[in-house]
């Protein structure tokens, strides 16, 4: 059974650091591609980074580059996302996902976390 555990999220102010981490199990890691999506209360799903099976290849949402890192480690079977100068406008729930195959920027990823709360007030 596939399961993709957030954490590291919670309640900071605008400007702080996170650091969301994705713990994986139930699969082979390095056969699949991840992602991190967000939801803000009221809004769709929306996508904010991807990354290859060997990290080679990164992709950000506009809003978030130069701010986020997306990151993974394939002999811990964990996803990172280190999020710096947090505006209140990242507010949101982040999750975390996967897929087999490349790295996209759809939301069309197989499985998913239950996701982690992110609130960044001004």
């Amino acid at each position: 059974q596939v399961q993709l555990v957030e954490s590291g999220g919670g309640q900071v102010q605008a400007g702080d650091s996170l650091r969301l981490s994705c713990a994986v199990s139930g699969r082979t890691f390095t056969l699949y591609a991840t992602g991190w999506f967000r939801q803000a209360p009221g809004k769709d799903r929306e996508f904010v980074s991807a990354i290859s099976q060997s990290a080679a290849t990164v992709y950000y949402a506009d809003s978030v580059k130069g701010r986020f890192t997306i990151s993974r480690d394939n002999a811990k079977n964990m996803v990172y996302l280190q999020m710096n100068s947090l505006k209140p406008e990242d507010t949101a729930v982040y999750y975390c996902a996967m897929k087999p195959g490349i790295a996209t920027t759809s939301p069309r990823y197989n499985y998913w976390g239950q996701g982690t709360q992110v609130t960044v007030s001004s």
